[in-house]
């Protein structure tokens, strides 16, 4: 597992581009799922389902690693909400963690099971992984900061805040993050 990590892309990802090249750079051995094709086009349910069998079968181990990006980190972490709690370090950047809307873009998403993770934290019962942190950026109308923040919060997680950054939290930082999380 130390030179393995499970990825997650964001809504339409490829596991080799983006993020993922920034791993393969790095001479990680990258697994998980993109977000694209057959993967894309199965029911909400059974993404979850892959992903968590994924985590089990493969990854479930204190030293694996995970990295989620957006939708993929959302995904983790619906998958997250059907386990016991991941015994490995997770890293979520911009994570979704339900419905978000821009009243300046007039844009808005609701994702599926919207409320399910704030319902599973408010009620005491989301079972939050071992070791995560979580980084979103101050100017992300799509992972709202302060949604993330108190989600966050709620489940002990450390937050990032990232300054003067929005959804795509710049390559700089994310290469600084990746080089010191790895």
């Amino acid at each position: 597992m130390k030179n393995a990590v499970y990825y997650l892309p964001g809504y339409g990802g490829l596991l080799a581009t983006g993020l993922g090249a920034g791993l393969l750079a790095r001479g990680i051995d990258v697994t998980g799922r993109q977000t694209v094709d057959e993967f894309k086009a199965l029911p909400f349910q059974e993404q979850v389902d892959l992903v968590a069998q994924d985590l089990q079968a493969h990854f479930w181990q204190a030293d694996a690693r995970v990295v989620a990006n957006s939708f993929g980190a959302y995904l983790f972490l619906h998958a997250q909400a059907q386990l016991p709690p991941f015994p490995g370090r997770v890293l979520l950047l911009s994570p979704i963690v339900g419905e978000f809307s821009n009243d300046d873009t007039q844009m808005n998403f609701i994702p599926p099971r919207a409320e399910r993770l704030q319902a599973l934290v408010r009620g005491g019962q989301y079972p939050t992984p071992a070791r995560c942190e979580v980084h979103v950026g101050e100017d992300d109308w799509q992972s709202n900061p302060v949604h993330v923040a108190a989600f966050g919060k709620q489940l002990g997680l450390a937050v990032t805040i990232v300054p003067q950054a929005g959804h795509m939290l710049g390559k700089s930082y994310v290469s600084a993050l990746l080089d010191r999380w790895l």
